[in-house]
């Protein structure tokens, strides 16, 4: 995978390790295939620095002095950041690194590591880190367009997307077939669903189903 340009100017890989030699190895390593690197010594200095929402990835040591990684780690995750975490780990750490997997890590790397197998984890850190921001921009979307159902339209298309006829809602409402297709006229184009099971779709990703 070849990240372009207009992507790599989108994001930010995230370096945290308190080894100088360390950080700038994997600095020119990431900077070297066109991603952006910011580098820290520490996670206090990442915390302090970092800005929510900015895109991009985490490549965090796990052994550091103060706060360690995994400390870092389930520091983010009780804040709800989302951001993908690609965890650096000596031999020794190899049970910590599982437990940060268990956590929702991307991937462990062992040193010493080969720079594709690590360039690998963080494409793929990325990578989810685009889909969770797509789909979340996704789930605005279908919020905002929601906002404008009437109560009685966010009770047809409940019944509808449950798989209930016309007929079947028309009597549980106590009102004609006539009006609850008229209604659900209405629900599908405020909510800009082109069928049925697009509809289905969008009721189940804000549900959280999806």
């Amino acid at each position: 995978m070849i990240v372009s340009e207009s992507t790599s100017a989108k994001i930010t890989v995230f370096v945290v390790d308190d080894d100088q030699a360390m950080r700038n190895s994997l600095k020119w390593l990431i900077e070297s295939v066109g991603m952006q690197v910011e580098s820290h010594a520490s996670a206090d200095e990442f915390l302090a620095q970092y800005q929510p929402g900015r895109a991009g990835c985490l490549v965090l040591d796990v052994r550091m002095p103060g706060m360690s990684g995994l400390d870092l780690q389930e520091h983010l995750v009780e804040r709800n950041i989302q951001i993908p975490v690609v965890i650096i780990t000596g031999h020794g750490d190899v049970p910590m690194a599982v437990r940060a997997m268990k956590s929702g890590a991307v991937d462990f790397i062992e040193k010493p590591f080969n720079d594709e197998v690590l360039l690998d984890a963080i494409r793929r850190a990325i990578a989810r880190e685009e889909h969770q921001r797509s789909h979340h921009s996704e789930n605005l979307q279908i919020q905002e367009r929601l906002s404008h159902l009437t109560p009685r339209e966010h009770e047809v298309m409940q019944m509808v997307t449950e798989g209930r006829s016309n007929k079947e809602i028309a009597n549980t409402l106590g009102v004609s077939a006539k009006t609850i297709e008229a209604h659900r006229a209405r629900v599908m184009e405020k909510m800009q669903a082109g069928s049925l099971a697009e509809l289905v779709r969008m009721v189940l990703a804000v549900d959280g189903h999806d």
